[in-house]
């Protein structure tokens, strides 16, 4: 398994704490926190994208 550094989580009101991570070579993670060994992976840019777009509002129903 990948030694991947998690982020600080991000919160929104009433729902689960997700966490962004990368590994050495830069691949991008994302998990619910506290479930980080059941995670996602996708480029880096990739979650950006979509996690920008979580705080922006432009996804609530993925929250």
């Amino acid at each position: 398994m990948a030694d991947i550094t998690w982020e600080e989580p991000f919160c929104a009101e009433a729902s689960n704490c997700f966490r962004i991570g990368t590994d050495a070579d830069g691949k991008g993670y994302i998990a619910v926190a506290g479930q980080e060994e059941r995670h996602l992976t996708d480029t880096r840019e990739a979650l950006q994208t979509l996690i920008r777009d979580i705080k922006a509002g432009k996804a609530d129903h993925l929250l």
